[in-house]
Parts: structure tokens; C-alpha cells; sequence
């Protein structure tokens, strides 16, 4: 079995390892050393190049959950079928985010942190939990985590997806109710996955539907919100701030307008890291079953792109 991997980022050595011992009869070579018949490759944002030389495999694992980076490449083989990472590992982290993300806005720990900074003993009034929906836009493998994990705390929880989802103490929202669902969002939760579609949804218009004083949390990627149109809802005091862990460049430019906002809270795409161990020990399962003829989970439908 010849698999051909390549990583932008820079712990190829850690995949590799992984791989070695996780399928030892395999033949793994990284790209650009390739061989004569390709079966499997693992990609994790490939150049261009590459992509020509995937046209023999029988599937493209993708070493992450966001396939944005390959699904559109020019000249993607479109007889390939791209496999995308579920879970493996990245559904206990994003839980952990959100909820300290969710948490910190209804307790005001933001304002606290202002006093405490003016030297001010300065109580606020509780607010109204019932009153306080925190909607999860994207409700996918992560997002459903997400959700089950926030209806414990007594919120009111909202999803909105392409197709309704029936979570016990979640009220389901589709595509086309998304300014009723937004509407009802003190935190909304962006988890979408970014195609054609979802680019720069969350624009000055589509972010009007908030409720005033609305939160804004991205866990997904930055290209779905246009980050003038943030900024200007929230100096115009629509908004009351914004957690973001993903940007439309990465990493962030020294010289944005998010490093020093007082309204906004970020952190280096961090919320869920890819564990390397899980991740090969899901695909080395994968290919075992399409070696044996079987059907496999997180193939990506082209025509969405997720």
C-alpha cells in the first residue's frame, strides 16, 4: 500500500510516526517523492502541484475537519473521494471554548475586568438566563457536541443548520429561518463550515439581526464574517463584543484592527487542535475498511464542499 503525505504545517515528523506505526506494512512517502500508483494520500493544505498527482487514489484523507483549503482546488479530481477528520479529538476542546466563551459573556467577566482595571467595586445585576439564547450556527459533528454540552447549564439553546436537527433542549432552525434564529441569539456561536455559500455571510446586514448588546463567538473559520462589518456593529454599540479563535489571514497581521479592539477577544486558532494520535488511529481504521470493500464516514459531498 503506497500513501503519499504532505503537511503545511510543521509537525510532519509527529504524522509520519503516527503512520509508521499505526500501518507498518504501508509505504509512506511525502510529497513531492511520490510513487508510480498513489493509493492513499494525507494532506493537510497541499500546493497546487500536488493535486494533479492524486487522480489514481482511492481516497484523500484531509488532516483536519475543514476541507475549505482542498474542496475548491483547481483540478481536484473529482472521481477522489476527500475524507474529512471527525472529531478526533477537537469535539472535548471545542466544547471546553464555547462554554468558558458562553460563560464569560452572561457572567460579564469582560466588565469585571474593566472595573477591576479602573479600581472599581462595581456590582451589575444578574441577568436573566431565561432570556440569555446562545445559538450555534452549524450544526455538524462539533456543533451537536456543543449543544449537548450548554443544555445543561439551563440556557436557552437554538441550532441552525441546512437540515433541522432534533436535539433534546434545542430548538432546530434551517437555512431559511437564519434572521428568526438570529434574532434570538445573546451569544451566537459561528460553526459552519466555509463554502461558496457560507463566505462572508455574517456581513453589517446579516449581524443587524442580533439582538443589541448580541456576543459573537467564531470557533470556525474567518472568512465567514467580514470583519469590517464586526467591528463597525460593534463601535456603533449593537453589538457588545466578540471571542474570536479564526481569521480570514493567518496568523492575524501585526498592524489588524482586532490585536488592540477593547471589544474584541482572540486567541491563535487554538480552540481545537487536531490530535495526531486520534486522527491516524481514525484513518488507519478508514482505510481498513475501504480495503475491505466497506463504506466509510466524512466523505465530503463535493457539491457542498463539506
Amino acid at each position: 500500500m503506497n500513501i503519499l503525505f504532505y503537511t503545511a504545517g510543521d509537525n510532519g515528523a509527529s504524522w509520519i510516526d503516527a503512520l509508521s506505526r499505526e500501518l507498518p506494512h504501508a509505504s509512506i512517502r511525502v510529497w513531492p517523492q511520490t510513487e508510480a500508483t498513489i493509493d492513499y494520500a494525507l494532506v493537510w493544505k497541499p500546493p497546487c502541484a500536488m493535486i494533479a498527482a492524486l487522480s489514481g487514489a482511492r481516497a484523500v484523507f484531509n488532516l483536519g475537519a475543514g476541507v475549505d483549503a482542498i474542496a475548491d482546488a483547481p483540478g481536484w479530481p473529482p472521481e477522489v473521494p476527500l475524507v474529512r477528520l471527525e472529531d478526533a479529538g477537537m469535539a472535548e476542546q471545542m466544547v471546553e471554548y464555547v462554554t468558558y466563551a458562553a460563560l464569560r459573556c452572561y457572567r460579564e467577566f469582560g466588565a469585571y475586568e474593566a472595573a477591576q482595571a479602573a479600581a472599581q467595586w462595581s456590582v451589575r445585576p444578574r441577568l436573566d438566563k431565561r432570556a440569555f439564547g446562545i445559538g450555534l450556527l452549524g450544526m455538524g459533528v462539533l456543533g451537536v457536541h456543543v449543544a449537548r454540552a450548554l443544555v445543561g447549564f439551563g440556557f436557552p439553546i437554538m441550532g441552525c443548520s441546512r437540515h433541522r436537527k432534533e436535539l433534546p433542549g434545542v430548538t432546530s432552525f434551517t437555512a431559511d429561518q437564519l434572521d428568526i434564529f438570529l434574532a434570538s441569539c445573546r451569544v451566537l456561536v459561528c460553526m459552519l463550515p466555509l463554502t461558496r455559500v457560507t463566505r462572508g455571510l455574517l456581513d453589517r446586514d446579516t449581524l443587524a439581526h442580533l439582538p443589541h448588546g448580541a456576543f459573537v463567538v467564531n470557533v470556525a473559520r474567518g472568512a465567514l464574517i467580514v470583519e469590517r462589518d464586526l467591528i463597525a456593529q460593534i463601535d456603533d454599540g449593537h453589538l457588545a463584543g466578540a471571542m474570536l479563535d479564526v481569521f480570514e489571514n493567518e496568523p492575524l497581521p501585526a498592524g489588524h484592527a482586532f490585536w488592540h479592539h477593547p471589544g474584541i477577544t482572540l486567541t491563535p486558532h487554538i480552540c481545537a487542535v487536531t490530535s495526531i494520535a486520534q486522527s491516524v488511529e481514525q484513518i488507519a481504521a478508514k482505510i481498513g475498511r475501504l480495503e475491505a470493500g466497506l463504506p466509510i464516514s466524512g466523505v465530503v459531498d463535493a457539491a457542498r464542499a463539506y
